[in-house]
């Protein structure tokens, strides 16, 4: 029995032993482009209701903190892919919509955004 408690306590234990902060580089890629959202002046879309730029990108920071208890978030595209293209209570997909044009995935216009941040940094 006691072994058993200890391997179970190990399992669970063991994922959040492996977590870390976001590298600098990383999370710096990140800020930027979440950044991008307040001056276009898109709209984010979860759990049915359409948010700010300011709120959606406060949300996404928070399940990014709450995914660094986890997994260590090694680039940006894994970050779009874990924290940024669906919500996690609903499984539903996020969108985002600019002004005068079509609603899109979350994932589609955060990697296009991120397309134009390194492209302009090679500049």
């Amino acid at each position: 029995m006691r072994i058993c408690s200890l391997v179970l306590m190990l399992s669970v234990l063991a994922p959040a032993s492996y977590a870390a902060p976001t590298p600098a580089p990383v999370r710096a890629e990140i800020d930027t482009l979440l950044a991008r959202m307040q001056p276009s002046r898109c709209k984010f879309y979860r759990n049915g209701e359409w948010f700010d730029a300011a709120k959606a990108e406060r949300h996404l920071l928070s399940k990014l903190a709450n995914a660094e208890k986890v997994t260590t978030v090694e680039n940006t595209e894994e970050f779009i892919a874990l924290v940024a293209t669906k919500s996690s209570a609903s499984g539903k997909p996020y969108q985002v919509r600019c002004t005068g044009a079509a609603a899109m995935p979350s994932a589609e216009w955060l990697t296009a955004q991120l397309s134009v941040i390194r492209s302009e940094a090679k500049q």
